[in-house]
């Protein structure tokens, strides 16, 4: 699924989704649910991660970022702070994998492709700007930063991409932001969301040798990512 169909499933998502909820009169379902000081959930999801490559220099030989989709779960919990904004936590465990492909090798040889299985403990802090109630759903718009840890990184590992280990950085900063829909459900509050999250830090450890073939012209790394969120409250 490309990050286009990700999109286009959100959007369809939502709309049939808006369209059971909508009614002239509706029966308010959760009427105090936004009254909480504390609220807690969890969500499910998925993901699309893939990399901003900067170069050294510009010799027109450009890494193949190869993207592929992951799944996310986490937990929230959610501070309210009035009756507009909210303070969130989303602590959450992300997986993907993405394929780098290098030109500068035959694309029959095991160097051409290297494969970053990723592992993301994932921390955002976010602040929630919802609109006023419209009956049974309210949209609302998210954004702040976070951080992350890569239990997949091979940041210490002594082995570099001349014995197949591709080293990223064990912990990353990101800035996110997003939209979404609080659906007010009879028994809980569902709220699918989108959000884009784009790295602060270069997450690259280069190789050993200044001019391997695979790191020596990398000037840095940044992972970009779509997330698609189905949270439950």
């Amino acid at each position: 699924m490309t990050r286009t169909s990700l999109i286009a499933f959100f959007a369809i998502f939502v709309s049939v989704a808006s369209y059971a909820q909508f009614n002239e009169n509706p029966i308010l379902n959760l009427e105090n649910e936004d009254k909480k000081l504390v609220n807690w959930g969890y969500f499910l999801g998925m993901n699309q991660y893939g990399f901003k490559i900067d170069y050294k220099n510009d010799d027109g030989i450009y890494i193949l970022d190869g993207k592929s989709n992951g799944f996310n779960v986490g937990l929230i919990g959610e501070l309210r702070l009035n009756d507009h904004l909210d303070l969130r936590l989303e602590p959450g465990l992300f997986y993907t994998q993405r394929d780098l492909g290098f030109p500068n090798f035959p694309t029959d040889s095991p160097d051409f492709i290297r494969e970053t299985k990723s592992t993301y403990i994932h921390i955002p802090l976010l602040l929630k700007a919802s609109t006023k109630r419209l009956g049974n759903f309210k949209p609302y718009l998210v954004g702040g930063v976070s951080t992350s840890i890569n239990l997949s990184s091979e940041e210490r590992s002594k082995e570099d991409n001349t014995s197949g280990k591709f080293r990223m950085t064990t912990n990353t900063y990101y800035y996110e932001v997003g939209f979404g829909i609080d659906f007010y459900l009879y028994y809980f509050k569902f709220s699918p969301s989108i959000r884009g999250v784009f790295a602060l830090t270069d997450e690259l450890i280069p190789d050993n040798d200044p001019n391997s073939p695979w790191t020596g012209n990398i000037d840095g790394l940044y992972s970009r990512a779509i997330f698609i969120n189905f949270t439950f409250e």
